[in-house]
């Protein structure tokens, strides 16, 4: 089945209960444990390049709070560098960039706000005036050119990249059947073809977003790349599997009660893959404009000790970025079942075994 990528996936928009805003916490979580990290880095680049205007680029922003918590960190690094080395601070150019249908109004509603608390909260010091930032919304993919050539500085992606541009092709056969029959995602039960596929796809899109990066970076600039991944060659590292099978199995307990087809399951894949290291950095080597200063795996602990709410935590995450093409699939109308379902699944697996996820950091500079 062929699915529009850029017009059925989005986060919940809004502040609702089911909103991404209100369920995120599980990804603030996974950038929390690497934030240093990130900010080390666009403290880098600025001063070895010390430019007066600073362009930074947050690549699939969503529209919850963690959206602009990060680079309020980053000016707040650079404002004590400034201030510790007599240093002018420089302008902010902050472009945040996702999908046509984020909910950009939530991040215009809230940028007022977040610049008077730069202002306001930033390093002070004895002649030096609170910071310029310009905040700017990019809607596009990232799979492609969103920016002038050279024009950036510092660009991130936290918790985007391991959605693909596209459910890979080759998942069905000539007679036009799923070749990976009830499941979402790479399975263990799926054939070696399902893993080709995807990464396939994986290959085709990390290579066009170099491209791109490329050539709207300045030379000089880094890019911090985080999202799930694997610590292993395998596909089917349970860790990075979970949730993907359980939500397959969810859809199972829906077949079994009449109210949704298997033939609609069937139909239905995730435009997801989460790469290992080495997949990684073969594509960074391939395409040539960039080295890989920094990449490591590290572990999401998922649990809490109490199971029923770290499933409905779970659940409810990723339904928040799930929910719009389920409902274009199979209809609004079996969403709330579907996650209950869900919710009380991930519930019982996590209250025999404690979960964790796996996401990778990678930290890349252009040469080129």
């Amino acid at each position: 089945m062929d699915v529009d990528v850029e017009t059925t996936l989005h986060m919940k928009e809004g502040l609702g209960d089911t909103s991404y805003a209100r369920n995120s916490s599980l990804q603030k979580k996974s950038v929390d444990l690497v934030k240093r990290m990130i900010i080390n880095s666009a403290t880098d680049v600025y001063v070895s390049e010390t430019p007066q205007s600073f362009a930074i680029a947050d690549l699939g922003c969503s529209s919850g709070p963690n959206a602009l918590h990060l680079v309020g960190d980053i000016i707040k690094s650079v404002q004590e560098i400034c201030r510790n080395s007599s240093r002018a601070t420089p302008e902010f150019l902050i472009f945040l960039n996702d999908l046509p249908k984020n909910d950009f109004n939530a991040l215009f509603t809230s940028s007022p706000e977040f610049i008077n608390m730069v202002k306001s909260s930033g390093i002070k010091a004895e002649g030096c005036s609170p910071p310029s930032v310009c905040l700017n919304g990019v809607p596009g993919s990232f799979y492609g050119r969103l920016f002038p050539k050279n024009s950036l500085h510092f660009i991130y992606s936290c918790n985007a990249l391991h959605w693909l541009s596209q459910v890979p092709l080759g998942l069905f056969n000539n007679e036009g059947k799923s070749i990976n029959k009830e499941k979402l995602y790479i399975s263990y039960t799926s054939p070696a073809e399902v893993a080709k596929a995807y990464f396939k796809q994986y290959q085709k899109d990390f290579n066009l977003f170099l491209k791109s990066r490329s050539a709207e970076m300045a030379h000089g600039g880094q890019m911090v790349l985080v999202m799930s991944g694997r610590q292993t060659l395998d596909h089917n590292d349970k860790r990075t599997t979970f949730l993907w099978e359980a939500l397959a199995q969810s859809f199972a307990t829906m077949v079994s009660q009449g109210r949704i087809t298997q033939e609609e399951v069937d139909s239905y894949n995730a435009p997801f893959y989460a790469p290992c290291a080495a997949e990684i950095e073969e594509e960074v080597e391939k395409e040539g404009s960039f080295i890989v200063d920094t990449i490591q795996a590290y572990e999401i602990d998922i649990c809490t000790g109490d199971a029923k709410k770290d499933g409905r935590t779970a659940s409810m995450a990723i339904r928040a970025v799930q929910e719009s093409m389920i409902s274009h699939h199979f209809g609004e109308e079996v969403i709330d079942h579907l996650f209950d379902t869900y919710s009380k699944l991930l519930g019982q697996l996590m209250e025999k075994e404690r979960r964790k996820a796996v996401n990778i950091i990678a930290i890349l500079r252009k040469t080129n």
